[in-house]
């Protein structure tokens, strides 16, 4: 579909028109000298009283008018509308933060299939199909143990955070678990987000041992921030290990502070039904942008414009060489008639 970004412009296309119409020609007189053997030094041209204005052809007429045209159209910037492209902005910005401690080795999860494997094994499988649902969200992830990291920054390339999700080990980020540590690292993350609904999942299955900021602090903080904070416990409130025992109590506290639920997942099955409630409590409200890209088409105009006005003047020069030429045939054969007439 053509449009122009200046449309106005065409106003322009009979000023040419007026222009003729409303100015007439410009008259003078002057002092002349009259040749009583005139039509000698004319060559044969024709030859009338007064001054004589050339006839403009049919053919110059349509060039120039083309070429008016032409540039008119340029000045109007014509442009090219693409076919329609929509983009759905992000509903939500979700941050997954995953405790990926030696205890995540343990073999006490359930999997989908009913078998007993590793936890870190059942929540990576659970967190890949959680991670391909998201069509309208940005997700990110972070992986703690001693340390917090991040894994996946904000994003919609849920291929590419699910090939990092697969990346990840127990204990690869330390045998500790930094709770407080994990939650400021997401509030960092989230400074930067545009996006009104923000959720982080908090999945652990320790307790806290070594954070720089409290728990409770940390949750306080992104209350403050409008980060909303949904915390899963996968381990063994009771086990041996005190390191390791999932401090129940805590991870419920964050999710009282941070607006957020609490929940236990012993299994695949659990753990899914838990990320289907989180996105009963935050219904995506997706918007689409939609517009058309413009290729703007001026530059063929304005060669078009070039071109004709070269091929115009090189018209015009070989118009020229060929009447001289035909004025210096008649000379000559005007001298050798004169010369014939003496002999």
């Amino acid at each position: 579909m053509l449009e122009f970004d200046a449309p106005l412009a065409f106003l322009a296309l009979p000023l040419p028109i007026l222009v003729w119409w409303l100015t007439p020609p410009r008259r003078q007189r002057v002092q002349a000298i009259r040749l009583p053997f005139f039509e000698r030094v004319s060559a044969g041209l024709p030859t009338g009283e007064g001054a004589v204005v050339p006839a403009r052809r049919a053919v110059q007429i349509v060039f120039v008018a083309l070429l008016w045209a032409l540039a008119i159209t340029t000045i109007a910037r014509p442009v090219r509308l693409g076919d329609p492209v929509t983009r759905t902005e992000a509903a939500r910005d979700i941050m997954l933060a995953v405790d990926i401690s030696g205890s995540m080795e343990t073999g006490d999860f359930i999997g989908s299939d009913g078998q007993r494997g590793t936890r870190m094994d059942g929540v990576k499988q659970v967190l890949d199909g959680f991670i391909a649902a998201r069509k309208d969200d940005r997700v990110g992830m972070i992986a703690f143990g001693s340390a917090a990291y991040v894994l996946v920054p904000f994003t919609r390339d849920t291929t590419a955070a699910r090939q990092l999700l697969a990346t990840l080990s127990p204990g690869m980020a330390g045998q500790n678990t930094v709770l407080g540590d994990a939650i400021g690292l997401a509030i960092q993350s989230f400074a930067a987000s545009n996006v009104d609904e923000r959720v982080l999942i908090l999945l652990s299955d320790g307790s806290d041992t070594s954070s720089r900021m409290a728990p409770a602090k940390a949750a306080d903080i992104a209350a403050k921030n409008n980060v909303t904070i949904h915390t899963i416990a996968v381990g063994d409130p009771n086990g041996k290990d005190e390191q390791d025992r999932v401090d129940l109590a805590t991870l419920q506290s964050i999710a009282t502070t941070a607006g957020g639920t609490f929940n236990r997942a012993e299994d695949a099955a659990g753990l899914t039904r838990i990320y289907e409630q989180i996105d009963t409590l935050h219904p995506v409200e997706a918007k689409s942008v939609s517009w058309r890209p413009r290729l703007p088409l001026g530059q063929w105009t304005t060669a078009a414009f070039v071109l004709m006005t070269v091929l115009g003047y090189a018209w015009m020069l070989a118009r020229r060489g060929w009447h001289r030429r035909t004025v210096g045939q008649h000379e000559k054969a005007r001298a050798g008639s004169s010369d014939e007439a003496a002999a």
